[in-house]
């Protein structure tokens, strides 16, 4: 995919409120390609607002990754996820057995187990509004401004703490005059897209705007079961806007609001091994699947509105409020084992609402920037779960209902004060209160699934959890950087942040496990409480860096070495356990223990030459290189009730540690409009789903190759694109599910008579795995009035 890479401060992200936008974006260059290409190789540079005062790129220390409109576009983008191939050591995908909930992970910090109770490592940003849960955050890029990602932690400069990083969706502004676009797409699986958005003013003031959007998609297989289409796209998204001020006003509110309704099917696995009871073979198509689960329903639907108001005080001095309510709700069927029986099928349901409330003042003047800030987030996350193992014992079911509350306050600031011409410091920090309140219910049924969907079992004893409990965190985390400019076009910089992640409790822990303290056969909320507990996790992250703009702004070098110490490493899990005589689902949650991260991050742009081919014609090369070496230090846990370290035997899952991509890009005159041609080949080196290794799920190494050609018309009122993905058709590993038995101490497969992994849950055994799109060819076509 084709991508505009940037590199700005990780200062910038924070502190933009919706309102306010970049004031320069590559599309608004002269004679540039749509292809990507940093800004510093572009003409003029471009400025960006960083620090809260128009900078040069290379002014500002610390880097994020920023994709514009026009080189999302140009790469025919279809979601968030696109990005991760083009951004070092950064992986961003679907979450297993999904087809919006989000896994993030930056600098090998992140987290996949989407149920309450389990904060994201890398937070997602919707127009500045952290968005507390995972479900529906593979957002669609339609009228979108840019796409940011930032690596490391952050937090001294806005919204939410987030200890892995940050990834922000902007959308784009009103303009001033009247607008109308539509887009449409028409591509192989029956690929059919629609938007249409426009835009109008009420007098000088005023402006109203909205967006509509129809994206569709067959299959890439089939259920073999169900009879549905397997990883099939239906969904309805919609975006409305007011904007009061701006444009040289003094005050901008901008009041925006935003649905999406998910109606694709469920996702279903691919199974790995043939079924270990039935004998059932293993696929040949990799999109296929048996599951016959599909009660209830897959349904997600997700809204909120948000207002985000700037108001400047005096020409030194601005101050913004950022204030949302978001609320979402997902029904899906999960088949784990991927087969018609019953045989580790769990239908869940996400409950997910938040209101938030950001201050922000900003003072700009002389040598001297500062901003300070106050965040405040109530949340709910509610999941209920059946885990239902009828082939193990007729009807049986373990049912959880995890109701997980968040409540945090934050105040920060940060201030940047330039010692000489050259010299620079920044420093910053931030208090935070997390108070998780839980409430977590485990009952086992017989004769069959829980009443809460809909089944006729009848509970089987007491709840094995009813567990009430809340704690309090609280962590000051500082930043500091410091850069040194010799020249404008060079800059040196060195800093340190720290970042944190509150604890909590595990949504899915089994309390009768809990040490009976007191002997008596009754177990205290207290030790339950401890029992289903975890403590916060924090890193201290150091980076030093370079950027410089070279050859007249003709190639633009971005170059990071980072080193990380995290430490109470938070590790969810779900394993086998027994329960009243049963073999079920239980959660496993740990501070296993520490690791270290450190690496490398380079980035380039260079225009190679101008009228080489024809006159007014333009070539460049676009290339990110990500190496991480991310490797446990200290894991813990517990082998035959010894504590023991297996670290030696441990991954970091879902961080490569090579990844890598290149982007070719030539435009020329055509007519009176303008041909694009660019070609991206993106690498990424094996990934490990999972702490304790797994041949079969494990991704291999592997590379993706995408094209597009893009013509687009004089005064860009229309274009017409031809877009190729994953054009060699690889076949890649995201994500899986694996309930198999393992070696406790070195996590090696516990294989059977047959030489198939045994063991685990189920009597046909879970290993399945989810897969990246294959090749898809479409076609745009848009038009602006």
């Amino acid at each position: 995919m084709i991508r505009l890479t940037v590199r700005a401060s990780h200062i910038a992200l924070a502190l933009a409120s919706t309102a306010v936008a970049c004031p320069v974006l590559a599309q608004d260059l002269p004679n540039e390609p749509a292809a990507p290409a940093p800004a510093a190789a572009e003409e003029g540079g471009i400025v960006v607002t960083a620090r809260r005062r128009e900078e040069a790129l290379v002014d500002v220390p610390i880097a994020v990754t920023a994709y514009s409109a026009a080189a999302l576009e140009q790469a025919g983008a279809i979601d968030i996820t696109d990005i991760g191939n083009t951004t070092p050591n950064t992986t961003l995908e679907a979450s297993r057995g999904t087809n919006s909930t989000l896994s993030a992970f930056i600098r090998g910090v992140g987290q996949q187990d989407p149920v309450s109770g389990f904060e994201q490592g890398v937070g997602i940003y919707l127009d500045d509004v952290y968005l507390n849960r995972p479900q529906a955050a593979v957002m669609d890029i339609y009228e979108v401004d840019r796409i940011e990602v930032l690596r490391g932690p952050q937090g001294t400069l806005y919204g939410r703490n987030t200890i892995g990083g940050a990834v922000k969706y902007v959308t784009k502004a009103l303009p001033q005059d009247p607008a109308l676009r539509l887009k449409a797409t028409y591509g192989t699986y029956n690929q059919l897209d629609g938007v249409v958005s426009g835009s109008l003013p009420m007098g000088n003031l005023v402006r109203v705007g909205g967006a509509v959007a129809r994206l569709t998609r067959d299959g890439f297989g089939k259920n073999l079961t169900t009879g549905l289409d397997n990883y099939n796209k239906d969904v309805w998204a919609a975006r409305g806007t007011f904007e009061l001020g701006g444009y040289g006003e003094p005050v901008l509110v901008r009041i925006s609001g935003d649905y999406t309704k998910d109606d694709s099917n469920p996702r279903g696995g691919h199974r790995l091994i043939p079924g270990l009871a039935s004998g059932a073979p293993v696929l040949s198509n990799v999109y296929d699947s048996r599951g016959g689960l599909n009660d209830p329903e897959q349904e997600i639907e997700a809204y909120g509105l948000a207002m985000n108001v700037s108001v400047d005080l005096s020409d030194a001095l601005t101050f913004r409020s950022i204030s949302a309510w978001r609320k979402d709700d997902t029904a899906t069927p999960i088949d784990f084992d991927a087969l018609p029986a019953v045989d580790l099928d769990v239908p869940g349901i996400y409950r997910n609402e938040q209101i938030s409330q950001e201050f922000q003042l900003v003072y700009d003047s002389g040598p001297l920037s500062v901003l300070s800030g106050f965040y405040y987030l109530d949340a709910q996350a509610d999941t209920l779960f059946d885990v239902r193992l009828f082939t193990t014992v007729a009807g049986f079911t373990a049912f959880t209902e995890a109701d997980v509350d968040t409540e945090t306050y934050a105040v920060f600031a940060d201030a940047t004060i330039d010692l000489t011409s050259q010299l620079s410091l920044s420093l910053g920090g931030r208090y935070t209160w997390d108070t998780r309140t839980a409430a977590i219910l485990r009952q086992n049924y017989v004769g069959g699934g829980s009443p809460v969907f809909g089944g006729a079992g009848v509970k089987a004893g007491a709840p094995a959890t009813d567990f009430k409990g809340s704690r309090e965190f609280r962590k000051f985390t500082p930043r500091a950087s410091l850069s040194f400019q010799p020249t404008p076009d060079h800059n040196l910089y060195a800093s340190f942040s720290q970042g944190f992640k509150g604890g909590g409790f595990d949504p899915r822990g089994v309390g009768i496990n809990a040490p009976d303290l007191n002997r008596d056969g009754l177990r205290s909320n207290d030790e339950i409480a401890q029992f289903l507990s975890f403590a916060p996790e924090q890193v201290d992250s150091y980076e030093v860096g370079y950027k410089g703009s070279l050859m007249d702004g003709a190639l633009y070098v971005a170059l990071a070495g980072f080193y990380a110490d995290y430490t109470d490493v938070q590790i969810p899990g779900s394993v086998p356990c027994t329960a009243g005589g049963v073999v079920t689902f239980c959660g496993v949650v740990s501070n296993a223990g520490k690791a270290t991260f450190k690496g490398l991050e380079f980035e380039t742009t260079a225009r190679l030459g101008r009228d080489l081919i024809a006159a007014g014609d333009r070539l460049s090369f676009a290339g990110t290189l990500g190496y991480i070496d991310a490797q446990f230090d200290e894991y813990i846990t517990n082998i035959a009730n010894v504590p023991t370290d297996v670290a030696q035997f441990r991954k970091v899952q879902n961080t490569p540690k090579w990844t890598a991509s290149g982007t070719l890009a030539y435009s020329t005159p055509v007519g009176e409009g303008d041909l694009d041609f660019s070609t991206t080949l993106s690498y990424r080196s094996k990934t490990y789903q999972f702490e304790i290794p797994n041949p079969y799920i494990d991704q291999p190494g592997y590379a993706l190759l995408d094209a597009n050609l893009v013509y687009t018309a004089p005064g860009k009122r229309w274009s017409l694109g031809l877009h190729g993905r994953n054009l060699t058709d690889k076949e890649y590993k995201t994500s899986g599910y694996t309930f198999v038995a393992t070696n406790p101490t070195t996590g090696a497969l516990i294989l059977g008579t047959n030489g198939l992994p045994g063991g685990g849950l189920g009597t046909e055994k879970t290993l399945t795995a989810f897969y990246g799109n294959p090749r898809q060819v479409f076609v745009t076509g848009t038009v602006r009035f």
